[in-house]
């Protein structure tokens, strides 16, 4: 996997501040990369977009894991206070800092999301709504037709062929997954 998905052409979600954690002005952030020791390392400058109001720049004084997400700490914002005016800032890097994924078997989140998702035999199931990146690995959000969203692993058993020239991903789901 790789950063999140592309925000107006010229930058790349990485996490989302989602609320104040304790009294020292951390915050809880939503991560939407797979480097986000590199993405939120002490001193990187982040753009910061919220609703309604201009892009600023957040610069990361500190980060840690705790329970699937990060705990940050901007210097812009020292204490909790000023912490929970950041709270819903959607944190973005520039498309030029996020290079092509290692290898021919990583995808970036951005390239997956809109994909058309199709059986072996060409049927149309859905298309990827979202990327979710939970504990045991990714899980592709498929939007079905007048259906419930359904989940799906992102593992090669089940996802063998990922094609982005031709907008598809192809799969061998196993039986029940689909219903």
């Amino acid at each position: 996997m790789g950063d999140g998905l592309p925000v107006g052409g010229t930058t790349y979600l990485v996490g989302i501040a989602v609320r104040v954690h304790g009294l020292r002005g951390e915050l809880v952030v939503e991560v939407h990369t797979d480097s986000p020791d590199e993405r939120f390392a002490p001193g990187v400058s982040l753009i910061a977009q919220r609703p309604g109001s201009p892009a600023g720049t957040l610069t990361v004084e500190s980060a840690r894991p705790h329970s699937g997400r990060l705990l940050v700490r901007f210097v812009e914002a020292p204490d909790r206070d000023a912490a929970d005016d950041v709270r819903g800032t959607r944190l973005l890097v520039p498309a030029d800092a996020v290079g092509a994924p290692a290898d021919d078997e990583e995808f970036h989140v951005h390239q997956l999301e809109g994909l058309r998702a199709e059986l072996e035999d060409g049927t149309v199931v859905g298309s990827v709504r979202e990327v979710v990146h939970g504990p045991g690995g990714e899980l592709l959000v498929l939007a079905r037709h007048e259906r419930p969203d359904a989940l799906v692993p992102f593992v090669r058993a089940i996802v063998p062929t990922v094609d982005l020239a031709n907008s598809r991903l192809v799969l061998t789901p196993p039986e029940g997954l689909l219903d």
